[in-house]
């Protein structure tokens, strides 16, 4: 099975990367970007037999490596 999991900052947390997005691309002429937010995407091949069990697995690397839950959310894809 296949996982992605995508990372990104919870709302109210300053995200200095994407600002500096924001930034080039107006400098490179690109007009009405009000806001961008960069986050992460992770895909991990898993060798388990159904989605629930997939699910939980990944869910546990996220909680305890891949993703900083104080100030990051999470959203587990699996097919």
């Amino acid at each position: 099975m296949k996982a992605k999991i995508f990372i990104t900052l919870k709302e109210g947390v300053l995200d200095p990367q994407g600002k500096a997005i924001a930034q080039s691309l107006n400098n490179l002429g690109f007009t009405g970007i009000n806001d961008v937010r960069q986050g992460r995407l992770i895909e991990i091949e898993i060798d388990k037999d159904n989605k629930p069990s997939a699910f939980k697995e990944i869910d546990q690397m996220c909680q305890k490596l891949l993703a900083n839950t104080v100030i990051e959310n999470y959203k587990i894809e699996i097919t």
